[in-house]
């Protein structure tokens, strides 16, 4: 009876140690890591943002900071490990501001691939990228398209920007591409002490419509050229019953590819039906619906 005692009490402090198991990859003892990665069945977050200029009233790594909000948010509710501040991205557009880090594109794929092969050698072996700048929108695609090319024994998914605005409260303005109203809002209930909505005004947010071309054209200085200023709407309408909506709009989303993650059981086997197929294309038959 007291050895059955003695296991009843290791086994509710297990439960209770992996209950409490933090989401942070940086703050979790190794043994914890360990049973992280058994928790989450292997799947964990890698929140991407960027630092460049936003606006003249909001902190440079807005980006970073909402979307690693989001993310932990999310991840409490369905447990994943989340890896540390990731902001090496693509931002070349805004190299002329202070405080902007923009890294060679052969450094940004090399950096990327090596994390996530390094994540993937310490069991993420279902690896959710989550965008949070929207420069990466061209990139992470990219990049994650690169994966075909040789074999990986994992899987990265892409959970990119989403329209966050649909519903919920009406906005006030109608541009609000970079640094905004909603942009404003999200930092706003996040990190409010690093707000300066009283300089919003301070600069110019509006298209200046320097380009005069057809939308079947397309040049790398476009965005350059409509908002020199790194700055797309108006960050005095910001307001926090905005960004709430917003921000409960961006976890659910999040939790809801988590789950859906968490419960893939085709992509690694299709993925790994084609590696095989790739290195004997003359043997490769076709497939009947």
């Amino acid at each position: 009876m007291k050895r059955l005692f003695v296991f009843v009490l290791l086994s509710l402090g297990a439960f209770a140690q992996s209950q409490q198991l933090r989401v942070r990859w940086e703050e979790l003892t190794a043994p914890d890591f360990s049973a992280g990665i058994q928790k989450s069945g292997g799947t964990c977050l890698l929140p991407f943002g960027i630092l460049e200029k936003h606006g003249p009233h909001l902190p440079i790594g807005t980006d970073l900071l909402n979307v690693r909000a989001a993310t932990l948010a999310a991840a409490q509710r369905e447990y994943a490990i989340v890896f540390p501040e990731y902001y090496f991205g693509q931002i070349f557009e805004a190299q002329q501001w202070p405080g902007t880090m923009a890294y060679s594109p052969q450094l940004q794929l090399q950096l990327l691939q090596e994390t996530t092969d390094e994540m993937a050698r310490n069991g993420c072996k279902k690896i959710i990228i989550v965008n949070g700048h929207g420069g990466n929108e061209s990139f992470l695609p990219y990049f994650v398209q690169t994966q075909m090319a040789k074999p990986h024994d994992y899987v990265i998914y892409l959970f990119g920007l989403i329209d966050r605005k649909a519903g919920g409260p009406a906005m006030k303005t109608k541009l609000d591409m970079h640094a905004g109203e909603g942009e404003t809002s999200t930092t706003m209930v996040n990190y409010p002490d690093l707000v300066k909505q009283d300089q919003a005004k301070t600069q110019s947010g509006e298209d200046q419509k320097r380009q005069h071309l057809p939308d079947t054209l397309y040049t790398a200085i476009w965005w350059y050229a409509r908002f020199p200023n790194h700055y797309s709407g108006d960050g005095s309408a910001g307001n926090k019953e905005l960004g709430e909506y917003e921000m409960k709009t961006w976890t659910d989303a999040i939790v809801d590819a988590i789950k859906a993650v968490k419960a893939d059981q085709d992509t690694k086997k299709i993925q790994d039906e084609y590696y095989q197929k790739i290195s004997h294309p003359l043997d490769t038959k076709p497939m009947n619906p």
